[in-house]
């Protein structure tokens, strides 16, 4: 959530902040803001609540020539501590207003850090935790050992604050120079040709450079036009690791599509075969980065998933595939509620964290409490150097390219393939499958960028649709086997983008309750199995849209193709591929995601950025 941008360099600095935080809106905020130093003293800065374009026009108002040099910072806020509204907004400044500061994440330590300013006589001009930053960077720049010294106040004051966070921060005594730490919350440096930055994002930077330099915890950095340098919260100097970012600025742009959302659900075929490229070597399943040995993983003896979201959908869908193929036990969990149940877990545990973003706070904490507790850790990630790929013992990105709609589409099917690849890295290493069987069910995974760009082909019956049900006041979702996954996955789908009330059920607890909310009219999606593969299950789900149908309601159906005993119980068919079971949810989710977005523009919604969400959740 939020997105920082901070420049040293030889452009106009308001133009490239600008530019970093509207390919970092998808983020989530609801206020913004700039801090320009115009190199002769004096540090300039404007903020508004609400969207970027509100804060543009507060620009023009006051006049863009106001803003000129070429060193500045800017934010754009999800609101923890105080409502979003102008005087909460990003940057904050000192009592001298020589100190600007941004921050991303949740000062814990605030209400005492306020107090103890406030004793000293200081006047809070807001309500965040953020302000206390800036006011003790002040003091800490005027007093005591680190006075004159910005760097060593930065760090001087990190020491003291618990809680996650990115500050960076900027002073008019120095305005060819801007500092930034990190705790437990995303920060990059880009690296160009006279010219640096710090981001939450790449995305940020990607206009102007490749290049770029992830951060550890606990490290600060210093950058100017000539170079950075990374230390630690002493002082000291300190290891960062450069990597070139793979997509460029096309990939982060719509490319002619309404919204993003539409662009990366059309990105879809192209995501998994990345995601599958270069894991099959030589007969045998490879992983992006493995600090684990193949002994390590046959002494496993239990599996945990531990995902939020759309990611803790796609945990669900791989307990089939996992059990399945490695006999062992699988439980999937909520990253938020994992460490706070006492999980059993030791060294022959597997904890699998799944994350888009890599830094997913809920997700971040349940990994280092599985390392506490000496369980492995195998990360899957679409962020390269993201903290939670930092701190596990393995790794698989899912290489989907950036996904900036903030629902998740491309990186959900893309996370299902990687974890359908752990499966088999497992199932490899125990020998609970054959070599020949571990490269049979690989070809048939590579087969479904295939299988899904056929269900893209079609889906202009799914927009029709959506279209004629937009005005529903609710659906609902039912599935059996890995398609009750799926079912609650189209239903987040539904609430995230068209705010509107949607349940997944397994199928079989319909009488258990829920089929008391049939009523005449009410759409139900059905997510079929195969009548090959499930013969059993697909039998007990028409016998289910018998029911509903029965009592009035509208049944869309999904099967596939061929599948014609199910069509006297549709409504509305929609037909997909037929694949195997276990890798049905990759082409049956696709429709879901069509639907949702297209009853969100219907209903006249912005499907990139609905309202309350943010991309990355980066405080728990």
């Amino acid at each position: 959530m939020c997105g920082i941008v901070g420049y040293v360099g030889h452009r106009p600095a308001l133009d490239v902040v600008l530019g970093g935080l509207r390919r970092m809106e998808y983020r989530g905020y609801d206020s913004a803001g700039v801090a320009v130093l115009d190199g002769a003293g004096a540090l300039t800065v404007e903020r508004k609540a609400g969207r970027l374009a509100n804060l543009e026009g507060r620009l023009d108002e006051v006049g863009r020539e106001h803003f000129g040099g070429t060193a500045g910072m800017g934010h754009t806020r999800w609101a923890t501590h105080g409502a979003p509204i102008d005087r909460n907004s990003h940057p904050h400044r000192d009592a001298s207003q020589r100190v600007a500061v941004v921050h991303n994440g949740i000062i814990e330590n605030f209400a005492a850090l306020r107090a103890e300013l406030e004793a000293d006589g200081v006047e809070m001009a807001s309500d965040t935790d953020t302000e206390t930053a800036a006011h003790l960077v002040a003091r800490a720049y005027t007093e005591g050992d680190t006075k004159g010294d910005l760097t060593a106040s930065v760090a001087a004051v990190c020491r003291r604050l618990e809680g996650a966070f990115t500050l960076v921060v900027t002073h008019a005594d120095h305005p060819d120079t801007i500092v930034a730490a990190r705790r437990s919350s995303p920060l990059v440096v880009g690296v160009g040709d006279g010219e640096h930055f710090v981001a939450s994002d790449v995305a940020a930077f990607i206009e102007h450079t490749r290049e770029a330099v992830e951060l550890g915890q606990d490290q600060l950095v210093v950058i100017t036009r000539e170079g950075y340098e990374v230390l630690d919260f002493h002082g000291d100097a300190a290891q960062a690791k450069p990597f070139t970012v793979d997509w460029d600025l096309s990939a982060a742009e719509k490319g002619g599509h309404e919204y993003f959302m539409l662009k990366e659900i059309e990105e879809q075929p192209e995501a998994l075969a990345n995601t599958l490229r270069g894991h099959f070597e030589s007969g045998r399943i490879i992983l992006d980065e493995q600090r684990i040995s193949d002994q390590d993983l046959r002494d496993v003896d239990k599996v945990f998933v531990v995902a939020c979201g759309s990611a803790y959908h796609s945990g669900l869908v791989a307990k089939y595939a996992i059990e399945h193929w490695t006999r062992l036990p699988v439980e999937v969990e909520l990253a938020s509620e994992f460490r706070y149940r006492d999980p059993v877990l030791d060294r022959d545990t597997l904890v699998v964290a799944v994350s888009q973003s890599g830094e997913t706070a809920d997700t971040l904490e349940a990994v280092r409490h599985a390392r506490e507790q000496k369980a492995r850790v195998l990360a899957v990630c679409n962020t390269n150097g993201a903290q939670i790929p930092r701190e596990s013992d393995a790794v698989l990105y899912t290489h989907a390219g950036p996904e900036i709609g903030v629902a998740s589409t491309k990186a959900f099917l893309a996370q299902i393939a990687a974890n359908y690849l752990v499966g088999l890295a497992l199932a490899q290493a125990r020998g609970t499958k054959y070599p020949d069987e571990v490269a049979r069910e690989f070809a048939e995974l590579e087969a479904m960028p295939a299988a899904v760009q056929k269900v893209l082909s079609t889906v202009e019956q799914v927009r029709d649709l959506g279209r004629r049900i937009a005005d529903s006041k609710a659906v609902l979702f039912l599935g059996r086997h890995v398609g009750f996954p799926v079912a609650l996955e189209g239903a987040l789908k539904l609430k995230e983008l068209a705010y509107m009330h949607a349940e997944g059920f397994a199928a079989g607890e319909l009488k258990h309750g829920p089929i008391a909310l049939i009523e005449d009219g009410l759409p139900v999606v059905v997510v079929m199995p195969s009548p090959k593969g499930r013969a059993v299950l697909h039998s007990k789900l028409v016998s289910n849209i018998s029911e509903i149908q029965a009592r009035g309601a509208r049944t869309i159906v999904i099967a596939e193709e061929g599948d014609e005993t199910v069509r006297p119980f549709a409504d509305e068919l929609i037909e997909v591929p037929a694949v195997p079971t276990l890798l049905q949810p990759l082409v049956s989710t696709v429709p879901l995601q069509v639907l949702a977005a297209e009853i969100a523009r219907t209903r006249g919604y912005d499907v990139d950025k609905p309202r309350n969400l943010a991309k990355s959740v980066t405080v728990e």
